[in-house]
């Protein structure tokens, strides 16, 4: 119900779907960006489920309550859940639990990340979505939003070399020029561009 009323945004706006989709991006690490409004959850939803993926995104187990769980779930939501596996030890890392659910995975699964962290400017990005790509030996895929030209896709997908500064330049040379709901709050992370 809730996709059909997105879909139904999505064409109200004058989106288009950019095509083809990598045959990657069924089982990845799938970057979202640039990420400035919560409307940018709405047409990449949508464009990915055109596109004949199954796209999903995680989110802390505490949101999972009666109601609004069943919701968020219904989305594609993957509930995380950093707490120790054996009483006593440290609190997981957000990296362990995404490669255990990608490795564990009986399917396919697109886990979709938006790396800026915020919808505000941030000239830093967040570099977990790369470490936990290269540990689960997934590709990076590459989805975005192009506010001006009303396009969004997945561009491109490529496997983690191991060597974070030239496959972080890819990325941000691949979303330099791609144009935010709101440009001022969108930067690509300095340190690679």
């Amino acid at each position: 119900m809730i996709i059909s009323l997105f879909n139904l945004i999505f064409k109200w706006k004058g989106w288009k779907l950019f095509t083809p989709c990598p045959a990657e991006a069924h089982n990845c690490v799938m970057l979202a960006a640039p990420h400035t409004s919560n409307w940018d959850f709405v047409y990449a939803m949508v464009a990915l489920k055109k596109l004949g993926l199954k796209p999903r995104f995680t989110i802390k187990k505490e949101f999972n309550k009666p109601l609004i769980g069943a919701w968020i779930q219904s989305l594609g939501a993957l509930w995380i859940d950093r707490s120790p596996k054996v009483p006593g030890q440290k609190r997981r890392s957000m990296i362990e639990v995404m490669v255990e659910l990608i490795k564990e995975s009986k399917e396919p699964l697109t886990v979709l990340v938006t790396p800026e962290g915020t919808r505000s400017k941030t000239e830093e990005w967040k570099t977990g979505f790369y470490y936990t790509a290269l540990e689960a030996k997934v590709p990076i895929c590459l989805a975005f939003m192009d506010y001006k030209k009303r396009i969004t896709g997945v561009g491109q997908c490529f496997m983690p070399s191991g060597d974070i500064n030239a496959d972080m330049k890819i990325i941000m040379d691949f979303y330099k020029n791609k144009a935010a709901k709101f440009p001022e709050n969108f930067s690509v992370d300095k340190r690679y561009s």
